[in-house]
C-alpha cells in the first residue's frame, strides 16, 4: 500500500511540473503577462507543438496556459508619424517623460533626420558597434 501511495505521489508531482513548466511563452517571455491579443510567437508556438508531440496533455495546457496569460502573443508595437517634430517639440515631450531638458548644442548630440525606421536602427547599430558617438 504505501509502493502505490509513493507511486501516486510521484505522479502527481511530474504531473504538477509538467503543467508549470509546459507553458513556454511564460517560462521564455513572463513580462508578456496580461496581453490580451495580437499576432501569434512562432517561437513559442512551436516550442508548445513540441510538447504536442510528446505527450498531448502537457501540449495542450501549454497552450491553455499561454493564451491565458497571454504570453504566445508578440508585443504589440505601435508607430506614430509626426512632421511638426523639431528639436523643441521633442525637448518638450523628453521633458514631460523624464524631467529633463536636452541641450541639443553639446558635443555629444547627434541630430540627424531618417527616413525610415530601417534607417534609424542601422545608424543606431553602427554607432553602437563603434562606440564612437560623437565621430558623425
Amino acid at each position: 500500500m504505501a509502493g502505490f501511495r509513493k507511486k501516486s505521489l510521484a505522479l502527481v508531482l511530474a504531473g504538477v511540473i509538467t503543467t508549470q513548466l509546459a507553458a513556454c511563452g511564460t517560462v521564455f517571455y513572463p513580462e508578456r503577462k496580461g496581453q490580451i491579443s495580437g499576432r501569434i510567437d512562432p517561437v513559442v508556438a512551436i516550442a508548445n507543438g513540441i510538447g504536442l508531440l510528446f505527450f498531448i496533455v502537457p501540449g495542450v495546457v501549454a497552450f491553455a496556459v499561454d493564451f491565458s496569460n497571454g504570453t504566445i502573443y508578440l508585443p504589440g508595437g505601435r508607430a506614430e508619424q509626426h512632421p511638426d517634430l523639431n528639436p523643441d517639440t521633442l525637448n518638450a515631450h523628453l521633458y514631460a517623460a523624464t524631467g529633463t531638458r536636452v541641450d541639443w548644442q553639446q558635443d555629444e548630440v547627434l541630430v540627424e533626420q531618417l527616413h525610415s525606421v530601417d534607417e534609424a536602427r542601422l545608424l543606431v547599430a553602427s554607432l553602437s558597434r563603434s562606440g564612437d558617438y560623437a565621430s558623425r
